[in-house]
């Protein structure tokens, strides 16, 4: 892997819920559960219906979250609170990966779907904690999600972030697209790859692809 693709890069950007932790920890699970709780309660629907619909929000509007809001105009800081409310002694320090993202040269951000304070947490239990220079959450979009080209812009325009010299870890495939129309370096961070000409790279290994930059 070239790293003469990356040598330009001053602003590193990564995704947080499967990409600076293994889906094999099943941290989201536990989110999974509390957002369908959360539906089934809210509207008054069995877990099926409820299923069914995050199924709906998710491909129409990004997020559960950005479903509700916009179908049924919930408020959102609540709803974060809850579903974020889970056992994060799943998670286990990664040296490796902390090493290897200090090791970048130029600034290191989040951009998460989730909260900012669920962030700071998930990033304590991998021991990540002041690696990164700043943490933006779905609340600094105005709580509009990834793959939104509009919460790119927001979040990019506070960061101060220029995208022709910024790289982006995803490992959901959508989120790629705005940042590569917006000329930053992609990377899809999952177990399989998924071609698209949005994607520029794949990795199964985060830890040993950035390794491979340094």
């Amino acid at each position: 892997m070239p790293r003469d693709k990356f040598s330009h890069i001053t602003t590193w950007v990564f995704d947080l819920d499967n990409t600076l932790y293994p889906p094999a920890m099943r941290l989201f699970d536990q989110i999974e559960v509390r957002m369908t709780d959360y539906v089934m309660r809210t509207l008054n629907v069995t877990q099926p219906q409820a299923d069914h619909l995050r199924g709906h929000y998710w491909r129409q509007y990004g997020t559960t979250l950005a479903g509700l809001m916009r179908e049924h105009a919930i408020d959102p800081t609540p709803y974060l609170e809850e579903v974020h409310d889970i056992d994060f002694s799943v998670l286990s320090p990664d040296q490796a990966l902390r090493s290897a993202i200090q090791s970048l040269p130029g600034r290191k951000l989040i951009y998460t779907n989730g909260s900012a304070p669920y962030a700071e947490n998930v990033i304590s239990a991998r021991g990540l904690s002041g690696v990164f220079d700043a943490i933006f959450g779905v609340e600094h979009a105005d709580f509009l999600p990834k793959p939104e080209v509009r919460a790119f812009e927001i979040v990019f325009a506070k960061a101060r972030l220029t995208p022709a010299t910024a790289a982006m870890f995803e490992d959901d495939p959508r989120n790629l697209s705005a940042p590569h129309s917006l000329g930053m370096r992609t990377v899809h961070v999952a177990e399989h790859p998924e071609p698209a000409p949005h994607i520029q790279f794949h990795t199964s290994d985060l830890t040993r692809f950035l390794q491979q930059l340094a």
